[in-house]
Formats: structure tokens, C-alpha cells, sequence
């Protein structure tokens, strides 16, 4: 059973990468036209007392080390509808204190497309495998619309964004999240609010998970709600490249999660990371 996502409220340092490759970049004057690196490099490595993938139980005594690494690739600039298109390509890792091991290695691809008013589109597949055999080889693909909506709201920007992964090529028991009999899928709805500035910046991502067909199965039955996950994340610069970053994550579990958990209503989980991006 793959029984794993707290991670990637940590790991927004990667992909906030990939999405500042899609958003238009502010209007500079005529003679010195705003520039877009052709190729870009984000990675880091974090620190959690407790791996959850989308309130699902990976890991809960010692701790869990994640290093990960993204190359992202600007591929289309343009004036019209479609304003950017951006290529991604990365890995994501856990290795584990307690019991210890090379838990999870994951490698996805993203096609991001850019439009106007700050609206994005990503397609990501993420081939997610252990490589000491904790988990079935789970295979996926999934759609990101995020919305910044800075412009509008400034300082009270909610950046809004909705997620639907569906799981490929399953068995009855295998090579799915939930280890039920059925591919599952599973949509994410959330926010992210926060402020930024010289010297730090801070942010409040608050998401649900919910199963649209399958993602949380329990008895034969599939449950709808996930999980309710909110959170603080604070980001401080080191020079031009690099940063530190820690946070707070608590998750509410729904009955499957609950149940995968040991019984647990909820999860607390702490991170420290450092990160970079050049």
C-alpha cells in the first residue's frame, strides 16, 4: 500500500518556481524590454517530523529528509492570449530516520501555460517509486489552474488554484495512493495568501482534499473528504539565490485518513529547509 503529501507545502519552493516561469513579468521601459531567463534551476533539501501525502500516513517517528531538485525551461514568450509556455522537469525525494531508508523518489514533467489576468495551467505526470519497496509504483497525471490575482487584490491576494490528479494503470491493491481496489481521483481546492518583503516573507496556504471517484476508498467504501490542511510558512533570503525556510502544517482528517492514521483526528507537522534558485 502506498500509505504517503504534508511534503509539498515545504516543497512550494519548487514549485513556485515552475510557476514564476508562467507569469508575465512586470512591463520595464521600452529601451531595457523585461528579459526571461531561457533556463532556470530551484532546489533545496527540508527537515519534517512527519511525512503525510494528501493526509495520508508516510512516516511518523524520527525524521524525514527531503532533497529535491527542478530545472525549468521558458520556451515561449508572446503578446497574444496564450502569454508563456514553460517545460519543467524535476525530482522529489524522501529518505526516512525511522525505520530508515530511501523511502520515495518521484520524477515529474510539468507543460505550464501562461495567460493573461495572471491565469495559469499546468499538466504534470509524476511517476512516484521506493526505492526500498515500501510502496507500489504509482503513476499519475495531473491539472493545476492557479489564478494570481495580485494585480487585482494587491496585499490581499488569495491565489487561488484547483488541482485534479487521476492515478494511471492501477490493480486491485496496487499501484495507487490509497491501496484500494480502484484508480482514484482527486481534487484539491486552495488558497495562498500572503505577504512579502525585503527581508521575509509569509505565507498562509489552506487547502481541502476530497475524493471525486475512488482516492479514498475504506471498506469498499470511497469517502469524499481527505483532509483540511492550514499553515505558515516563513521564507527568509540569503543574498540574491538562496533562502531558509521553516513552517507549521495542521491537517483535519477525514474518516479513511483517520483510519490509515491509526486513528488520529489530526497531524501537526514542523519543517526546516534551506533552499535555492538560480
Amino acid at each position: 500500500m502506498l500509505v504517503r503529501y504534508a511534503r509539498r507545502f515545504v516543497f512550494m519552493a519548487a514549485a513556485a518556481a515552475a510557476a514564476v516561469t508562467l507569469l508575465p513579468a512586470p512591463a520595464l521601459a521600452q529601451d531595457a524590454p523585461a528579459q526571461t531567463p531561457a533556463v532556470s534551476v530551484t532546489g533545496g533539501i527540508d527537515f519534517v517530523n512527519r511525512y503525510m501525502f494528501r493526509g495520508i500516513r508516510q512516516h511518523s517517528r524520527g525524521m524525514a529528509t527531503w532533497p529535491f531538485l527542478d530545472v525549468g525551461i521558458s520556451a515561449f514568450e508572446g503578446d497574444g492570449a496564450l502569454k508563456k509556455v514553460a517545460l519543467n522537469i524535476g525530482t522529489w525525494n524522501s529518505a526516512h530516520s525511522n525505520p530508515s531508508g530511501w523511502y520515495e523518489s518521484d520524477v515529474y514533467g510539468t507543460l505550464g501555460l501562461g495567460f493573461g489576468g495572471g491565469v495559469t495551467v499546468g499538466t504534470t505526470y509524476t511517476s512516484y517509486t521506493s526505492p526500498n519497496d515500501s510502496f507500489t509504483h504509482v503513476k499519475e497525471i495531473a491539472v493545476k489552474l492557479s489564478v494570481d490575482d495580485s494585480a487585482y487584490l494587491g496585499a490581499g491576494a488569495l491565489k487561488p488554484y484547483a488541482l485534479v490528479a487521476f492515478e494511471m494503470a492501477t490493480e486491485p491493491g496496487k499501484y495507487q495512493a490509497d491501496g484500494g481496489l480502484n484508480a482514484g481521483r482527486y481534487l484539491e481546492l486552495g488558497v495562498a495568501p500572503g505577504y512579502s518583503g525585503a527581508r521575509a516573507s509569509i505565507a498562509f496556504p489552506v487547502k481541502v482534499g476530497l475524493s471525486v471517484g475512488d482516492y479514498y476508498e475504506l471498506d469498499g467504501v470511497d469517502n469524499t473528504f481527505g483532509f483540511f490542511s492550514t499553515a505558515g510558512i516563513v521564507t527568509v533570503p540569503i543574498g540574491s539565490n538562496w533562502n531558509v525556510h521553516g513552517g507549521v502544517e495542521v491537517q483535519a482528517l477525514g474518516d479513511t485518513t483517520e483510519a490509515l492514521n491509526g486513528g488520529d483526528q489530526s497531524r501537526v507537522i514542523g519543517s526546516f529547509g534551506v533552499g535555492f534558485a538560480y
